[in-house]
């Protein structure tokens, strides 16, 4: 960390914010309190690959307490998992949780001014993502750190790009920012990206051979939340097509094309703000297509918003800044009508706040589209070319 007593505030709310997540979790194990879903189905995953169970079947180390979940992630990460074996429940979310606030710094420090960076990362804890993310003992925030660190932080190192090939081994999406890396020219960067994705990947198949040859054929579409794909809490754009349109070929083709054109669309920005010189926005836009396109984006995948959020404030955009973290802090999903079907119901007002995430990615790339500075930035490169 820099130095001076923006550092000390800093280290302060990082350190607290550990040390009371680690209070939480050895009183709510004490008490035998449940606490983690996410983590506990982890730890489930871990303890099938010690004890020889079936990786994508019923979970028999869920404790009594845990909704059955299966292990939707790559046999990669149930080796990873296998470290959590060796705790009760309790304190291995508390070991997840324990790295948020470590990881929001991480994320926020190459996107925020030093002058911002306490009161963003404080305000970090306040929005849904961030929140819900600890408190299911999810690995978004971990995840999000070690794509920052590998694009921005570690940027002309000799290891970078191992990082994201590592996350992308636990979890497909990352995969995403290899392309990210090929966009920025960085193709040394993304070439150990794959190489280190690929060796992960080939240490599963060697230990886990059947759980790879399962996962890699049938489990890896995740039928179980196929039925929840309308559901308020997935932002995708998958999840909105589900709520807004019948099923049909009508909805197939809009996913398609949405997607596509998403896709296309950031490709492009990301190439323009790479070349205006704004890698921090160019890496932000292609986490948010990760986000669009991914056909689940639950609430707490949508982390990226931190950093997104400090980015605004060290531009000076303070009041739309707030004005998104508003709208992130949860209620949105809160208020509208989730569950069973009812987002079909929906009416003209529902559906805008229901699906709030999805529009302000949407305008963001609308705006970030028709910025003045990418407009000069492709007339001048259109000069020097004639």
């Amino acid at each position: 960390m820099y130095r001076g007593p923006r550092a000390t505030t800093v280290l302060i709310i990082v350190v607290g914010a550990t040390a009371v997540l680690a209070m939480i979790a050895l009183v709510w194990w004490i008490s035998g309190t449940p606490l983690g879903i996410d983590s506990s189905v982890y730890r489930a995953g871990g303890l099938a690959v010690v004890q020889g169970d079936d990786l994508y079947s019923s979970l028999a180390g869920l404790p009594d307490w845990a909704p059955e979940l299966p292990f939707t992630y790559p046999p990669f990460a149930a080796l990873l998992f296998t470290s959590l074996t060796v705790l009760p429940a309790q304190l291995c979310w508390g070991l997840l949780a324990m790295a948020a606030a470590p990881a929001l710094y991480c994320a926020l420090r190459p996107f925020t001014d030093r002058a911002y960076l306490p009161i963003s990362l404080l305000g970090a804890f306040a929005l849904q993502p961030v929140w819900q993310s600890i408190g299911l003992g999810q690995v978004n925030l971990i995840l999000m750190a070690a794509v920052v660190a590998d694009v921005l932080l570690l940027r002309g190192s000799r290891r970078c790009g191992v990082l994201i090939g590592i996350v992308a081994a636990v979890k497909l999406i990352p995969l995403i920012f290899v392309v990210h890396l090929l966009l920025m020219r960085r193709t040394a960067d993304a070439v150990r990206a794959l190489a280190a994705f690929f060796g992960a990947t080939v240490l599963a198949v060697i230990v886990l051979p059947g759980d790879s040859v399962r996962y890699w054929t049938s489990a890896i579409f995740n039928d179980h939340f196929a039925e929840m794909k309308g559901w308020v809490g997935n932002q995708s754009w998958q999840g909105f097509v589900a709520r807004m349109m019948p099923e049909g070929r009508f909805a197939t083709v809009a996913i398609v094309a949405g997607s596509a054109a998403c896709a296309a669309l950031a490709m492009w920005l990301v190439h323009r703000l790479h070349h205006a010189g704004d890698d921090r926005a160019a890496l932000l836009v292609t986490a948010g297509c990760s986000l669009l396109v991914s056909p689940i984006s639950w609430t707490h995948h949508w982390v990226w918003v931190v950093p997104a959020l400090g980015y605004l404030v060290t531009r000076g955009q303070r009041v739309v800044a707030l004005v998104i973290a508003v709208l992130f802090t949860g209620w949105t999903v809160a208020v509208v009508p989730g569950g069973g079907g009812a987002e079909r119901g929906w009416n003209f007002v529902e559906a805008v706040v229901g699906n709030a995430y999805l529009w302000v990615l949407l305008i963001a790339g609308g705006r970030l589209t028709c910025s003045r500075a990418l407009k000069r930035s492709e007339a001048e490169q259109s000069r020097s070319v004639v």
